[in-house]
């Protein structure tokens, strides 16, 4: 899913695989984080994101969303806490070749970056003269796929809502209906192989309320929704194993097992979705949620 699919900001069950971290964000970045793009661009199109936009990204990874709002006109800021790897390619994206890009914090005129939580993206000092209210606050790591994801982006709404003005609309995001997700049933070998974790951190099904859960219980105001096709369409299967791994869906099943194993498997699950030239094409829905802050 996530078409942008990843636990950005949770922690997941188990000891941590081996993986190279790196590679791992570069992957994400150059195969899997463009899967949603027609989630963002439907997003911005309905909140008309633009000249005047004061954006709060969560969760922003490597920036690709950032990216497609600042070329909007939007003032963009993202928080990333849990892969400065992620991070350092957003820096790559957002800011000026040469700049100096200090560790925990970058900015250039439209565009900010912060490495922590929501709270970090208050106002810094240079923005006591004009208005520091988010105007738009987006969520868009898909939830509704991995244990706990909820909870964690509750915590996250909790942090990242003082910031914003009233009224203004926080976008959560979520993968739709099984049933409308080929995805789903490639996912479905991440709970199979975590059993031994007892699925901690593993894929479950969606939920039809997970986001007006969250929205609710972070004191939001649902104020409408959409669904969105995202498809996830790959080159090929090694193309596709390196895009799903990169969004650490897979990371409890690496931990009871090994990459060896998770990749075997990975690739049967996918050949179903394999079309005659090699590519593989899954269609996915995935849901998003707008909730007004009081």
């Amino acid at each position: 899913m996530t078409p942008t699919l990843v636990r950005q900001h949770l922690p997941h069950a188990g000891p941590a695989p081996r993986v190279d971290l790196c590679a791992r964000a570069r992957d994400w970045s150059e195969i899997q984080e463009r899967m949603l793009v027609p989630l963002y661009e439907a997003v911005y199109e309905r909140l008309d994101v633009g000249p005047g936009t004061r954006l709060l990204g969560l969760g922003c990874g490597s920036g690709l969303a950032l990216l497609l709002a600042a070329a909007r006109g939007a003032a963009v800021t993202g928080v990333e806490s849990s892969s400065p790897e992620r991070l350092a390619l957003a820096r790559e994206r957002l800011l000026p070749s040469g700049a100096e890009a200090p560790r925990t914090r970058a900015r250039t005129a439209d565009a900010r970056l912060v490495e922590g939580a929501p709270e970090d993206a208050g106002p810094e000092q240079d923005d006591a003269a004009r208005s520091t209210a988010y105007t738009v606050v987006t969520a868009f790591e898909p939830i509704g796929c991995l244990a706990g994801d909820a909870e964690g982006l509750g915590e996250l709404l909790a942090a990242a809502t003082p910031l914003a003005a009233r009224d203004a609309p926080v976008v959560l995001a979520g993968w739709g209906p099984p049933e409308r997700c080929a995805t789903s049933s490639v996912l479905r070998v991440a709970t199979k192989l975590a059993d031994p974790l007892r699925g901690g951190g593993s894929w479950r099904p969606a939920l039809r309320d997970d986001l007006e859960e969250v929205a609710q219980r972070a004191g939001l105001r649902p104020d409408g929704s959409g669904r969105v096709a995202c498809p996830f369409g790959y080159a090929d299967v090694d193309s596709a194993a390196r895009g799903l791994l990169s969004t650490g869906l897979f990371d409890a099943a690496l931990a009871a097992t090994d990459q060896e194993q998770v990749g075997k498997e990975l690739a049967e699950a996918l050949h179903q979705h394999r079309r005659p030239d090699g590519t593989v094409w899954m269609p996915n829905v995935f849901r998003y949620l707008i909730a007004r802050v009081p």
